[in-house]
């Protein structure tokens, strides 16, 4: 356990700090499962629905530094192209 002042302060706050993120790179992969999700299912319309929900969360996040803005990047170029597949295959 920490001893200084500022030490016992910076504990607090990355206690915190895993918290928010913890919850917040949940929300994100729920975010993405969702889309996954419909996917599976061949529901087009589910999937961009989804995709336009997920991907100002992918943005946000790794704009903050959770993930890197190339995973984000790479997340959305793939879950773009299937849902594009889907649409030109229905």
């Amino acid at each position: 356990m920490a001893n200084i002042k500022s030490s016992k302060k910076r504990a607090k706050q990355a206690v915190v700090r895993n918290l928010r993120n913890n919850s917040q790179r949940s929300q994100m992969r729920t975010a993405v499962k969702k889309v996954l999700k419909a996917l599976d299912a061949n529901d087009a319309a589910g999937a961009q629905e989804a995709f336009k929900a997920a991907q100002p969360l992918l943005d946000r996040f790794s704009a903050r530094g959770l993930i890197h803005k190339n995973k984000a990047a790479r997340h959305k170029s793939r879950l773009a192209a299937r849902i594009k597949a889907i649409a030109s295959a229905a």
